[in-house]
């Protein structure tokens, strides 16, 4: 025979079960637009049937049903898209990173335009022509001498806003590796915080929302890749448990460095973890923050990482700003573009000293110097920022006579050999200039230059449109996350109702069966009272 309380019980555990299913949906609702969360929703699985087997069982035609229970609280979420997701999300940090740093280059070079470099060469050759077509006209030397500081100063300006921008990229990236620590430690923390509850049998989901959020801003920022690790020594936790976090620094492809990275290690028997700081060198030798100089490695913990090849902000910094590679030479969009100034000034100065120093200013009897200051240098100096410190003589600037135009000493006002060959410069070759160059210098001035803004022209797009690109695809994966983790509302507010019927009926279940017991307690054994 069954208990006379079955029912009650039975119908009690569905009134439960049913409230944990309201009380996670309102948890659902009310996190509707928490950025990170993952819905939510109750295992509901069948109680054990009554009576189990053995001899002794009631005799009943089989086993009956005791009700409802709850089994987990468990997230809805898929691994491989949020693996998917935060590879994209990679790339979409270095590309951004890289697209902006080139986009302010872009800005600065501000070609083409009236400001522009190409342009103010532009009138400076045409008052060199103009000053070889009247040598003895006064004006027209002053225009060349006012023309040319222009043309230092526009190398100055380019020069000094290419080197404040990189210096703000070098900020920038100690605030990106100090970011990339906080995070490996706020994870650090919350796995701590996981493993105080899971080997306990719960499922503390919303401590993984946040993990996970701290994991998805971490790759934006470099190649990581995650590790989950249940220790042999963690109780009794459910299989559904996640477990705790390690996490690796990893290289574009997603396989390991070879004397690995780890940035956060979990131990596999106790659990303890340890987190191994990001940090980088600079080819002095010092270790930033403050970064000052080309990146020479970076270091995880105690392990050296020579090879750069990871991506993300982090490492669209590094080649906007600059690092040195195997080879020891210095790459990166900032520091290649600054050296070509560099090169570029140190040439067309050079060249038009040469030229200068051969001739004689108006009714001059000594022959004239130096056109550009170049800060005393002759031969070329990779250690000096030509374009930085390139200016007009002072002597020019003073007395514009001074300027050559004439290759004869003395009563020379109409001889203007010198000027003509000043002007004929813009379309010398450099492998014709008489002064040594650099080897790699090829074309013209104007040629040079050219290829200079259209290399950077070709970089600033190519760096645009992958990001666009990569934002395309980081949505798309991102609405696939949503779709399966996302809340829905209209979804929800079904299961409240659906939960809500439920539990009223469990309820009524419970009014029901009290009656029934009235019956028998109250109603019956009454005869002849």
């Amino acid at each position: 025979m069954v208990s006379t309380f079955h029912g009650l019980e039975t119908a009690k555990r569905g009134m439960t079960a049913q409230q944990l299913g309201l009380y996670t949906t309102g948890h659902n609702i009310s996190n509707a637009n928490t950025p990170g969360y993952t819905r939510q929703r109750v295992s509901f699985e069948t109680a054990e049937p009554f009576p189990g087997a053995g001899l002794n069982r009631p005799q009943i035609p089989g086993q009956l049903g005791t009700g409802v229970q709850a089994g987990t609280i468990e997230r809805i979420r898929e691994s491989f898209l949020d693996v998917q997701y935060r590879s994209e999300n990679t790339k979409l940090g270095y590309y951004s990173s890289l697209s902006s740093a080139l986009a302010k280059m872009e800005d600065i070079m501000n070609e083409p335009s009236n400001s522009g470099l190409q342009n103010i060469m532009s009138q400076f050759w045409s008052s060199l022509q103009n000053m070889a077509d009247h040598p003895e006209n006064l004006g027209a030397r002053q225009v060349v001498a006012a023309k040319g500081q222009m043309v230092a100063e526009t190398f100055n300006y380019y020069y000094n806003s290419l080197d404040g921008i990189k210096k703000d990229l070098g900020s920038e990236m100690d605030v990106t590796v100090k970011n990339i620590n906080t995070i490996v430690s706020q994870i650090d923390e919350l796995n701590k915080q996981i493993a105080s509850v899971e080997p306990h049998g719960m499922l503390p989901n919303d401590l993984y929302d946040k993990r996970d959020q701290l994991v998805d801003q971490l790759s934006s920022l470099v190649n990581v890749k995650v590790t989950a690790v249940k220790p042999t020594q963690y109780g009794q936790p459910l299989p559904t448990a996640v477990g705790l976090y390690q996490i690796e620094l990893v290289q574009k492809d997603g396989t390991s460095f070879g004397s690995g990275a780890q940035l956060l290690t979990v131990d596999t028997t106790t659990g303890a973890s340890q987190q191994n700081e990001l940090s980088i060198t600079a080819e002095n030798g010092v270790k930033a923050p403050p970064l000052n100089g080309n990146v020479q490695s970076v270091q995880v913990g105690n392990v050296t990482l020579d090879n750069l090849n990871f991506s993300g902000k982090l490492k669209g910094l590094i080649e906007s700003y600059g690092y040195v590679d195997a080879n020891g030479e210095v790459k990166g969009h900032y520091p290649e573009m600054m050296e070509k100034l560099n090169k570029l000034a140190y040439a067309f100065a050079s060249e038009f000293n040469h030229i200068h120093k051969q001739g004689y200013g108006l009714d001059k009897t000594d022959p004239a110097g130096e056109f550009f200051d170049l800060g005393g240098s002759t031969d070329y100096d990779e250690t000096i920022n030509y374009a930085q410190v390139i200016k007009v003589h002072d002597e020019i600037i003073k007395d514009p006579t001074n300027i050559a135009a004439a290759n004869t000493p003395g009563d020379n006002s109409g001889d203007n050999t010198i000027a003509f060959q000043l002007a004929d410069l813009k379309k010398k070759n450099f492998k014709d200039y008489s002064v040594p160059l650099p080897n790699d210098m090829s074309g013209t001035f104007d040629f040079y230059y050219a290829a200079m803004i259209g290399d950077l022209g070709v970089a600033a797009q190519s760096a645009n449109t992958n990001m666009e690109n990569v934002q395309v695809l980081v949505d798309s994966v991102e609405y696939n996350r949503q779709s399966v983790s996302g809340v829905s509302l209209d979804e929800e507010l079904t299961n409240m109702i659906t939960f809500q019927h439920a539990y009223n009926a469990s309820a009524r279940m419970i009014t029901v069966i009290d009656e029934m017991l009235d019956k028998i307690i109250n109603g019956m054994g009454v005869v002849g009272r």
